[in-house]
């Protein structure tokens, strides 16, 4: 490696890998799934010195186990039980199971395939390591980094000053960071400054630095777990993929670990699924595509058609925020029902050039491709055209047939 190693322990990936984890451990230990990369930026080139430092960087990963004391910090997680804390005290990456060329438009190829155990704990290093080589090889990194310190200040003052409240906000910013050193000091000074002002920030995805710092780790689910449990199996109808999924998670969790995304195959299909029991079970619900103000008043009426007190419940937001976003967001729906953001990208790669936006999805499951159909186009990734087809009409039945 020509950079020092990227990711140094397997904590640093996001808390829903563990709680999908335990999930997949007990219900589907045999699921097998194909992830793929894909950078969206159009103008964006890895060389292959990039590629090979990139293929270095995942061996490196690939030599990590946990350690004692980071499973002793994943057993106070009371959601996570202790025989899936066992399997993860043997549980290490495989290199082999990685598939990185430089054979594709933007210059860099990576798949994974195995066991969804296996190959589902890849994608968050994966894409952090590909960020933070990127961005120290195809930059005077030293000076983006004081572009980045110089707005991560700015973003505190402003909390400080209250020319912007955020309420209960968290970082979710590790798949596409800086890098590692960057996250580090936005947590920290974002910690700081939540003493000084009336923002709430209360913790981070990345369960490493969730645990150096002594804040919450943030998570629940991901598109990835309502694809393949719902359409990971021949037998189930792939338009009620949230039904399969929600009820799965009831079984592991109970009202344990409760914050739903709606946007896997839509949350209008979602809603025809998620009905008094799982409105009730679940703490509330998480946004990543779409208009936020229509999702939020949609649930805000689905909640008051059940029966249940909105302010009983959680709109997360997610998607694409930032801090003026998020304040109007609050402004908007707090006085209505409780309103918590997750704020990634802005937190953890703000500079003074364009952010990497990069993905590693799902696209088959058990053999056969899968699909997401969100709430605006371009955020889906499957590479069989005719099964987005085929999920497209099957969803489009239930909307103009269930009533």
């Amino acid at each position: 490696m020509k950079l020092p190693q990227i990711i140094n322990s397997l904590l640093e990936t996001d808390l829903y890998k563990f709680s999908m984890g335990q999930v997949m451990y007990h219900q589907f230990p045999s699921y097998t799934t194909t992830w793929t990369f894909k950078c969206r930026n159009k103008d964006v080139h890895f060389t292959k010195e990039m590629v090979d430092e990139i293929k270095e960087q995942i061996k490196a990963y690939c030599t990590l186990t946990f350690k004692e004391d980071e499973l002793s910090y994943l057993r106070s997680i009371k959601w996570l039980k202790p025989d899936y804390i066992d399997f993860l005290r043997l549980w290490h990456p495989r290199f082999e199971d990685f598939e990185i060329t430089d054979n594709a438009d933007c210059g860099l190829s990576v798949e994974a395939k195995g066991t969804w155990l296996n190959s589902s704990m890849y994608e968050i290093p994966t894409l952090a390591i590909v960020n933070e080589v990127y961005f120290k090889m195809a930059y005077d990194y030293d000076e983006i980094f004081e572009s980045f310190k110089e707005r991560l200040e700015e973003k505190c003052k402003r909390l400080d000053e209250q020319q912007i409240y955020l309420g209960t906000f968290s970082e979710f910013g590790l798949r596409r960071r800086l890098s590692a050193e960057a996250q580090e000091l936005a947590i920290e000074k974002l910690i700081q400054a939540s003493k000084r002002n009336s923002s709430n920030f209360v913790g981070t995805s990345n369960v490493y630095l969730a645990k150096k710092f002594g804040i919450k780790p943030v998570g629940t689910m991901a598109h990835e777990y309502i694809m393949c449990v719902g359409q990971g199996d021949n037998k189930h109808n792939a338009a009620y993929s949230n039904w399969y999924a929600l009820d799965a998670w009831i079984k592991e969790y109970s009202v344990l670990n409760g914050i739903a995304l709606t946007d896997t195959v839509t949350t209008d299909v979602f809603l025809k699924d998620f009905q008094l029991t799982f409105a009730t079970m679940f703490n509330g619900v998480r946004h990543d595509s779409g208009d936020p103000y229509e999702w939020g008043e949609k649930m805000i009426k689905h909640y008051e058609s059940l029966g249940i007190d909105p302010k009983t419940k959680t709109l997360l937001f997610s998607d694409s925020l930032d801090f003026d976003r998020a304040s109007k967001l609050f402004y908007h729906f707090n006085s209505r029902i409780n309103v918590a953001f997750g704020i990634g990208t802005y937190i953890s790669n703000d500079t003074k050039v364009p952010a990497l936006n990069i993905v590693m999805k799902t696209t088959e499951c058990n053999g056969h491709p899968v699909a997401k159909i969100s709430d605006v186009e371009g955020k889906g990734m499957c590479k069989d055209a005719e099964y987005v087809e085929y999920l497209k009409r099957t969803l489009q039945w239930r909307i103009d047939h269930e009533k």
